[in-house]
């Protein structure tokens, strides 16, 4: 998608094409689908919505608006049953992918799951170490780690550090021969796959900053490369293909060119390759009508995808590895906001749509504006018997692009002082927040079994002011 820079345009979906349909009555306009929403959320006897057993009026008393509102049990389940169905399926190690949203306590959280954490910047980095992640149950990744990242990795003791260069070759080697130890090392490859949701493409995808190129030799030079240098181990290749991935067909096509791959480095350079890392890109529902594979589904349908490929081409299996980080913080989490402004606007054909404005934004979520990313919200501090209305929820930036929620239906009777809740924030929309108009960013809390607690506190104008020498 290719966006102008002035920002989208506006009322080029009226009520009648809305991309989301039309509630049939209030009662499945309140209600909450448990595809979207954290486990256990639900309504209590006041019509508002509860978190881990926590009103969402409740939170926002005790830490403001807007807010991320963590369900601490749901994402400890979901990185359960990440761990269990791909360690059923082969994995070695599934490392939680720290971009997604990081902090110590979520670091924690995975870690006591059974997760390693795949890092992507020395300041990941740091937070992991600083949390108590051992290690070597971490993974660094990068397309222009510094020396400093290195260095720091390495004396970290960091348990692979993913190749993304034949610069990370050099620097990884020196790094490690000063420390006077072997660093074990993957090499990403690019294997002109490239899958998002229900689509993929097995074609041109080379064109992109990450990895070394299969069909030009690159990979295999690479290969060649750290065989000769003793401060380095390869370990194995690593392959990432995508992100929001519903099905299995993208990854069958990148197992049978990586274990290509895998072969030929075993017939010319008599390597072995021990290790084959996935990555991640397991698709979550972000709408009711959003349908991705079930997760055991998924590792068994993967798993059987290498085994096969592996045994047509007469080369050992490999150890698996994962690093879904999406799927298991985004569903766990929620962004309640305060409505400020109800402004209903006539569109063509007769029909109006209500913006309504809250106090975040796309200082908060990015995707819907980076990515025209679609989400669910619904009226959290009360139930409603008003009428559905078509309504568009918008930021308080001074952007025409500052949107959260591009085509919602909401009550009729939506006033100033409402609370709304977003689903499925938990994964990139704190973790790619900002201060655009000088708002501080939100605070991070989690429920649990009725109980609050501060992930990461909010952000203050004194905050931001101590960056200003001149303030």
């Amino acid at each position: 998608m290719r966006a102008h820079p002035a920002g989208p345009l506006h009322a080029d979906v009226v009520a009648d094409h809305a991309s989301v349909a039309r509630p049939t009555s209030a009662d499945e306009l309140n209600r909450l689908s448990p595809a979207v929403w954290p486990t256990g959320a639900h309504r209590n006897a006041d019509g508002a919505l509860e978190i881990g057993g926590v009103d969402v009026r409740d939170a926002v008393t005790a830490y403001g608006s807007p807010l991320f509102l963590f369900d601490e049990d749901d994402l400890r389940s979901r990185a359960r049953r990440y761990r269990t169905a791909y360690v059923d399926a082969g994995a070695r190690l599934v490392y939680y992918a720290a971009k997604a949203f990081l902090s110590t306590t979520v670091a924690r959280w995975v870690t006591e799951e059974g997760l390693g954490i795949d890092v992507a910047s020395g300041g990941e980095l740091a937070v992991a170490l600083r949390a108590g992640v051992p290690g070597d149950r971490l993974l660094m990744h990068g397309n222009n780690k510094s020396m400093a990242e290195i260095e720091a990795a390495v004396a970290a003791g960091v348990g692979r550090i993913v190749i993304d260069s034949y610069e990370d070759i050099v620097r990884i080697a020196d790094a490690a021969g000063r420390a006077g130890v072997v660093q074990p090392v993957l090499v990403r490859v690019t294997l002109g796959v490239e899958a998002h949701t229900h689509e993929f493409i097995a074609t041109a995808h080379e064109d992109q900053k990450f990895g070394l190129s299969v069909a030009s030799g690159a990979a295999e030079e690479a290969v060649r490369r750290i065989a000769k240098l003793p401060s380095l181990d390869l370990m194995g290749l690593h392959s990432h293909i995508g992100s929001q991935i519903f099905d299995a067909a993208g990854f069958q096509v990148a197992a049978a060119r990586v274990v290509t791959v895998a072969q030929r480095i075993w017939d010319q350079q008599g390597i072995e390759i021990e290790e084959l890392n996935l990555g991640g890109g397991m698709g979550i529902a972000y709408l009711e009508s959003d349908d991705p594979l079930d997760v055991p589904d998924m590792a068994l349908q993967i798993g059987d995808i290498v085994g096969k490929e592996c045994g047509a081409a007469g080369i050992p299996m490999p150890a698996l590895a994962f690093e879904p980080g999406r799927a298991i913080v985004g569903p766990a989490a929620v962004t309640v906001y305060e409505v400020g402004t109800v402004k209903p606007v006539d569109l063509d054909r007769g029909a109006v749509r209500a913006y309504v404005s809250v106090d975040g934004g796309m200082s908060d979520n990015i995707r819907t504006a980076l990515y025209d990313a679609e989400y669910t919200v619904t009226l959290a501090s009360r139930a409603s018997s008003a009428d559905p209305v078509l309504c568009r929820v918008v930021g308080k930036h001074c952007e025409s692009g500052d949107i959260v929620v591009r085509d919602a239906w909401l009550p009729a009777d939506i006033s100033p002082g409402d609370l709304l809740a977003v689903a499925a924030t938990g994964a990139y929309c704190r973790s790619m927040a900002s201060n655009y108009n000088y708002l501080p960013r939100p605070a991070v809390v989690s429920a649990r079994a009725g109980e609050l607690a501060v992930v990461l506190r909010r952000e203050t104008i004194d905050d931001l002011l101590q960056l200003d020498p001149g303030a």
